[in-house]
């Protein structure tokens, strides 16, 4: 969807905002004078009441240049901040994107070009569609909505504002379309490759196969690997935005491209969804790609471990013990708790090769975070209460909400074992989301270090939220690009 600014209306439907108890904006207020009263009688007849979320189509008003107008709710005015712009413009696109409506002007209030950009945001996450493979969709189905005019009192600087946040959009559609993708198309070496192609915007990356991994000594990654017929792989994504002697930032992604459990058998119900066990590596893919679409300014690192986990008679067994490339060894109790295994020699690694300033890494982890968080909130681990308190108030201003849970010695020492350094589960099913964070934390020192768990909100098809789309959210993109542009571009 192409994303545009203007000082006028010129789109075949026009939106306009409303307050609280269906107060008109000016806009609005025009609207309503040059057809006649129509928008007023509507809202009599309806029950738009103006709150965030209201959205109230008119069909062919008399007097009005357009076959449609959309009244939006944006809630009290004293409360509209650019992320309920985004929010309004999501809902107004998920009302008209198979209407058969062709072109909208979205009209905001004022001329804050940094507004009017977040409202394209919101419109580019909400018209997300992952149909490539319906051969037989409907006309009536299929997406009419071709492009939004974003309406301000200041198009140049909305404009500008744009080639900040549209990489970011362009982001979180790239982590989408891994996460939607079929098991059969997006394994290890397909996704390595799709990675390589992002080398157009300006990224430098690597790809390691299974003999470079077996040299570094990454057992724990490769033991998860072993059973599948596709290779393993490790690819590293640098940006370099900054000056040349600062240290990167660091971002680190789980991808298990399917994961069946392994020995450790998965039930049959809802193991499609599986496919999804790769969302933290796509996450940290489309974050490096909106860094480099957007120029920032800051030194950057991504890395993921792509594997698949499959059971045939060369699979891991529970009761094997691996040695990580830290040199600590890990016995096999469950190989359904790969994930951790893959993470980390992939934190080793990230931390060896580029001594960042942080380590931030996301993973659909453990199913026990949902049990404590539901699918509202990513759960945060951290031993660095500065990075975990920024990385907490990014999410409350990209709406990627996290919620920080505890470590601490008494979880840690569940996971020790009586034959090897460690194990890779806790004892029971009790805080079984910490003892994996606890296990992570012996792969990064004493270096600043944050865990994301995103099993509940990188999988969800429950969410109200128009910008998410049904399953793949591409959660942690926009999360972490506003951690980021709040704290570490020169």
């Amino acid at each position: 969807m192409k994303i545009s600014f203007a000082a006028a209306a010129s789109g075949d439907a026009i939106a306009v905002p409303a307050y609280d108890k269906a107060e008109f904006s000016d806009a609005a207020k025009a609207l309503d004078s040059a057809s006649g009263g129509a928008l007023t009688r509507a809202v009599a007849r309806s029950r738009f009441e103006g709150g965030v979320g209201d959205v109230l189509v008119v069909t062919a008003p008399a007097g009005v240049d357009a076959d449609r107008v959309v009244l939006y709710g944006l809630g009290k005015a004293g409360d509209v901040s650019a992320s309920i712009f985004e929010r309004a413009a999501g809902h107004v696109i998920k009302a008209l994107l198979t209407s058969g409506a062709e072109t909208l002007s979205f009209t905001v209030d004022g001329d804050d070009g940094d507004v009017a950009a977040r409202a394209g945001l919101g419109a580019r996450l909400a018209a997300y569609r992952f149909d490539k493979y319906r051969t037989k969709l409907a006309d009536s189905k299929k997406p009419s909505l071709a492009g939004v005019e974003i309406v301000s009192g200041d198009p140049g600087a909305a404009q500008t504002a744009w080639e900040s946040w549209g990489p970011v959009a362009d982001g979180a559609d790239i982590a989408r379309d891994l996460v939607m993708e079929a098991p059969n198309v997006l394994g290890p070496e397909n996704y390595a490759k799709q990675v390589k192609d992002l080398a157009r915007l300006g990224l430098e990356i690597e790809v390691l196969g299974e003999k470079d991994m077996t040299k570094l000594g990454m057992g724990a990654l490769l033991g998860v690997g072993q059973g599948s017929v596709q290779e393993s792989q490790l690819v590293v994504m640098k940006w370099t935005g900054g000056a040349k002697d600062e240290q990167p930032v660091c971002f680190v992604g789980k991808g298990v491209t399917f994961d069946t459990g392994g020995i450790s058998l998965k039930p049959g119900l809802g193991m499609d969804e599986m496919k999804g066990d790769m969302g933290g590596s796509a996450a940290v893919v489309g974050l490096m790609a909106a860094l480099a679409g957007r120029k920032a300014k800051v030194n950057a690192v991504g890395v993921i471990g792509l594997v698949e986990n499959m059971p045939d008679g060369n699979a891991q067994r529970p009761g094997d013990i691996v040695t990580s490339m830290s040199g600590q060894t890990i016995e096999i109790l469950n190989t359904d708790a790969e994930g951790r295994l893959v993470l980390a020699d992939a934190l080793w690694y990230a931390q060896k090769e580029f001594d960042p300033k942080f380590i931030i890494d996301l993973a659909t982890l453990t199913g026990a975070i949902l049990i404590s968080l539901g699918q509202e909130h990513a759960g945060i681990f951290s031993n660095d209460d500065e990075l975990a308190g920024r990385l907490f108030d990014a999410g409350k201003a990209s709406d990627e909400t996290v919620w920080r849970l505890p470590l601490g010695p008494e979880y840690d020492r569940q996971i020790d074992s009586p034959i090897a350094d460690m194990k890779n589960l806790g004892e029971g099913r009790n805080a079984g989301s910490i003892t994996a964070a606890q296990f992570l934390q012996r792969f990064v020192n004493e270096k600043p270090w944050v865990h994301i768990d995103i099993a509940g909100v990188g999988m969800n098809s429950k969410s109200k939220d128009p910008r998410q789309p049904l399953f793949g959210t591409g959660f942690g993109v926009r999360l972490l690009d506003r951690l980021v542009r709040d704290h570490y571009e020169g």
